[in-house]
């Protein structure tokens, strides 16, 4: 529900203290888990599926090899927990505590492969069998107890390096059930009165009439991946061949499909450039909405191509999300060349936004956390999001044209290679533009894994054709000239982006995981000439304070024009203009 709810409530509130904007509209809001693998104790309040295990034919366990990538992130995590503050021996197989592993069928780490290397992209060094174990290992190889879903380095993780497990696992979840899960609740809740053994609808108007005239879905981020590789799949008609949601919101995915169909699905761990890059979940044809030929792969396919039952779409991204996810693959092919958008999709790009939403209005970050720049993340995403419910429910509902896709589009020069952004954006005084972005090589997992999943037998995968990765073109400022701006970034008070870096260090070209940058103007013309900056500063720009306040006022205005901000909303933030100390 954060998404729905602005401004952002503080950590611990009750929910039922929002302003309940869905049900105002007359909705109820449901949130089913689908993955098998999820840790759910009470106190983290997560919702798991209860999945069966997959077995042979004949019964016996089901064994493969699979592969796990330890990034800086967990080993960093697990030396942080140690009450002297040193380095970490033992990682749970699945790399943190959040999610079950699977189990290693056999414990002789001369059957398994443990590599380590110094960059994402360095060679692999092994690790001699007799220098790990499976098992716990808290203060090196003397406490090792041994164990089937942990892993023990005698010598200690260094956080700077990336180590990469290939073992036998064993007793897959058959997660791609999940995608029934979700199907069949929500068709239950809509067509449903009670279910075949006699439990009444929560919904039910009566015992003849669920009373539910639309149902939407929402995805956001890795759910937002789930729910491309849903409709992807077919799982949008019910069992009686009906629609089950009329429409949905998908949320920050990039062009990445989740790919829970595939035996040892790991469906938590997704492409990024600083890590897990060539894992699923990831982009791989058919990259669009359209029914399109990929080029590299020659694969004539599309994630929407069921006329009768497929829904309306509102696919939002951020800025990150092309650094990230490969979001540019949703609006041209793998050799840059533009893709059709079907009439029943929007896309929308939250320009100039990490991962999580921008910095807000009138707000000035100072952390760092392990970026070399101050980031930038806040909830100014939810205004629109919530505007886009609004939007969404009235063309579901009642037929009104949400506002036009607003999305980077190489034909008209607002995508562009990493290279050419350089050289166009601001010299702003100490900051480095980065080099790299994640890219795509057509990955070949084996002959048993396709578009739908399936099962992974080269492990890492094989690389073929690389695909044309872009990202968006700035302004003078730094800003993204596509795509729509939220206030802050329409009125701002420093440069925002959707990318970061790692502090200086063995990871300082990498992309910062999926964070952005802010860098803020000068207060005065005098500060920023001294400084070399090239952007005008706050002076510059508003004068004073209650222009400041004034340019906020204009900017939400012409947002709710737009239908682009709730009228509501707008009046937050401009309160929020007027209680900041810009140019007091």
């Amino acid at each position: 529900m954060g998404f729905q709810t602005f401004p952002p409530l503080p950590p611990g509130a009750d929910p039922d203290s929002a302003d309940g904007l869905i049900f105002r509209l007359g909705y109820s809001f449901v949130d089913a888990g689908w993955a098998g693998d999820i840790v759910t104790p009470e106190s983290r309040n997560r919702l798991g599926a209860n999945l069966p295990v997959a077995v042979q034919a004949d019964g016996s366990p089901i064994v493969s090899r699979i592969r796990i990538e330890y990034p800086s992130d967990p080993i960093q995590a697990v030396a942080a927990a140690r009450a002297d503050g040193s380095i970490g021996y033992t990682v749970p197989l699945k790399g943190n505590d959040r999610f079950v592993s699977y189990e290693t069928a056999d414990t002789n780490t001369a059957h398994a492969s443990l590599t380590v290397r110094d960059a994402i992209d360095g060679p692999r060094r092994t690790i001699p069998a007799d220098r790990w174990a499976f098992g716990k290992c808290p203060t090196g190889q003397a406490s090792l107890t041994p164990s089937t879903a942990d892993l023990c380095v005698f010598d200690g993780f260094d956080a700077d390096k990336v180590y990469d497990l290939t073992y036998p696992a064993s007793n897959p979840w058959v997660m791609g059930l999940g995608y029934a899960v979700t199907r069949d609740l929500a068709s239950f809740l809509r067509y449903q009165a009670a279910d075949d053994a006699g439990n009444p609808n929560p919904l039910a108007e009566s015992a003849a009439a669920t009373g539910i005239r639309r149902a939407y879905g929402l995805g956001i981020s890795s759910t937002g991946m789930y729910m491309r590789d849903y409709l992807y799949l077919g799982f949008n008609a019910d069992e009686a061949g009906r629609q089950v949601f009329d429409a949905v919101r998908i949320h920050i995915p990039g062009s990445h499909r989740l790919f829970a169909n595939v035996e040892f699905a790991d469906p938590n761990i997704y492409s990024r450039q600083d890590r897990t890059a060539d894992f699923t979940s990831t982009a791989y044809p058919p990259l669009t909405y359209a029914v399109t030929t990929d080029p590299v792969t020659n694969i004539r396919d599309g994630i929407l191509k069921r006329p009768a039952t497929d829904p309306l779409v509102l696919h939002v991204d951020t800025s990150n999300e092309f650094w990230q996810m490969k979001a540019s693959l949703n609006v041209h092919d793998g050799h840059g060349n533009a893709v059709p958008i079907p009439d029943n999709v929007r896309l929308y790009l939250l320009a100039s936004h990490p991962h999580g939403g921008g910095t807000g209005v009138g707000f000035v970050p100072t952390e760092r956390g392990s970026c070399e720049y101050v980031t930038n993340s806040y909830r100014s995403a939810a205004p629109f999001m919530r505007a886009l419910l609004v939007a969404l429910d009235e063309w579901a509902d009642k037929g009104i044209e949400p506002p036009e896709s607003n999305y980077p589009d190489v034909r008209r020069g607002t995508l562009a290679t990493v290279d050419e952004v350089a050289r166009t954006f601001p010299a702003i005084p100490g900051v480095k533009f980065p080099t790299t972005v994640n890219g795509l090589d057509a990955l070949d997992f084996g002959p048993t894994f396709g578009s739908h999943g399936g099962r992974q037998t080269v492990l890492p995968p094989n690389r073929g054709g690389a695909y044309q990765v872009l990202v968006p073109t700035t302004d003078r400022d730094g800003h993204d000239i596509a795509g729509v701006r939220t206030v802050d970034i329409a009125v701002p008070v420093g440069t925002n982006t959707g990318w970061n870096l790692y502090a200086a260090g063995p990871r300082g070209r990498d992309l910062c995981a999926l964070t952005g940058a802010f860098f803020p103007f000068a207060r005065t013309r005098d500060e920023r000439l001294a400084s070399g900056d090239p952007r005008l500063s706050l002076e510059e720009r508003y004068g004073d304070h209650a222009g400041f306040v004034a340019a906020v006022r204009r900017a939400a205005g012409d947002s709710v024009g737009r239908r682009i901000l709730l009228q509501e909303d707008a009046e937050v933030i401009i309160r929020m203009a007027e209680d900041s100390d810009i140019l007091r």
